[in-house]
């Protein structure tokens, strides 16, 4: 069995505080009338009304140790916010900083605009190597290399009322095939 000197070693092995947001962390207080548990805002209600009922019955040690009790999560909940505060401020400062930076990236780049850096027209041009200089870093394919087909003359369209056997040729009177068989 072990001692209970090495199981209180290994419990406070860690001294640093817990991460996280303490404001809304449940906390298990051992407080001389019992346990108390919530959150410290909680805590602090719970003793502050322990000491007054303490303060009616008339017991001063009572009293002044439920509040003592509160005053230790007050004080847990004051820090808590005051860091809280620290970085909403930081975020702030840094939030304020990415916007100052983009306004001016903003006005540099309207500026560039203004001064005819928008026109692409009248921007200088590249050079362009012609020919057929193997240094292009083109890759030669089969359709570059053969010339294209021409394309082929179309046919005429014959006229909407010209189909075969009719039209000027077979006399067009409208008698139909059978006249123009006889």
């Amino acid at each position: 069995m072990r001692s209970q000197k090495s199981r209180s070693r290994n419990k406070n092995r860690n001294n640093s505080r817990p991460s996280g947001n303490i404001i809304n962390r449940v906390f298990d207080s051992s407080g001389p009338e019992g346990k108390v548990r919530g959150t410290p805002s909680q805590i602090i209600e719970k003793y502050n009304q322990l000491a007054r009922d303490a303060q009616l019955a008339g017991d001063r040690v009572a009293t002044e140790n439920f509040q003592q009790h509160a005053e230790h999560y007050l004080r847990l909940l004051g820090e808590a916010q005051r860091e809280q505060e620290a970085k909403r401020e930081e975020q702030e400062r840094q939030n304020r900083e990415r916007q100052a930076e983009r306004d001016r990236e903003r006005a540099q780049r309207q500026e560039r605009e203004s001064n005819g850096g928008g026109d692409l027209a009248d921007a200088p041009q590249p050079d362009v190597v012609g020919g057929d200089d193997d240094d292009s870093g083109l890759v030669e394919t089969p359709e570059s290399q053969q010339p294209p087909k021409p394309k082929r003359p179309r046919k005429p369209r014959k006229p909407k009322g010209e189909a075969e056997g009719e039209g000027p040729e077979t006399g067009g009177d409208d008698q139909g095939p059978a006249a123009a068989a006889e």
